[in-house]
């Protein structure tokens, strides 16, 4: 499982990883926060007791200087995953996805995983226009890699995704703050 924080929908992103479960990690996108490394080694701090995994959203030396377990890179910086895995074995890196050329991508740059968004009608406000559950499905048979499903995806709606867990869909979990 997938977690991310937002600055509007999650305000607290401390009790959002107090809440996760331990197979979990969490994304944690700061957007140039002034706070952003306190709360990122508050975070760091947090999951690593409940065995979850901390990804920084886009800033790879802030995932270095907190002890996080990885990077999450927009689809734009798909390329960065290349050097990131060089200089960071150990980290897991995933990259976002809209289409499957960006899944493409994100396997040749040799990310870990894909995220996709949007999969169904979104709130948020960086979703685009809903892929859904079939295009979503010829998406990860396409990918060659694990494939997150974002945007959308409600206790309701993941049921029109659980048979896409044959076919390499690494998991499929609503964004609940």
């Amino acid at each position: 499982m997938l977690a991310f924080t937002d600055p509007l929908r999650t305000p607290d992103p401390l009790a959002l990883a107090r809440r996760l479960p331990p197979s979990a990690a969490l994304v944690y996108r700061a957007f140039g926060a002034p706070d952003a490394e306190a709360v990122a080694a508050q975070l760091a701090a947090a999951l690593h007791r409940r065995g979850a995994l901390l990804l920084i959203g886009a800033d790879a030396a802030l995932a270095a200087s907190v002890g996080a377990d990885g990077v999450h890179l927009p689809e734009r910086a798909v390329a960065d995953a290349r050097w990131i895995k060089a200089k960071h074995p150990g980290w897991i890196v995933t990259v976002a996805a809209h289409s499957r050329a960006g899944a493409r991508r994100a396997r040749a740059a040799r990310a870990d995983a894909a995220v996709v968004s949007a999969v169904f009608a979104s709130s948020s406000a960086s979703a685009g226009a809903p892929i859904g559950a079939i295009r979503l499905a010829m998406l990860v048979l396409a990918a060659g890699l694990p494939i997150y499903a974002l945007g959308g995806v409600s206790d309701r709606s993941a049921g029109r995704l659980k048979d896409l867990r044959l076919a390499g869909l690494a998991a499929v979990e609503a964004f609940r703050t």
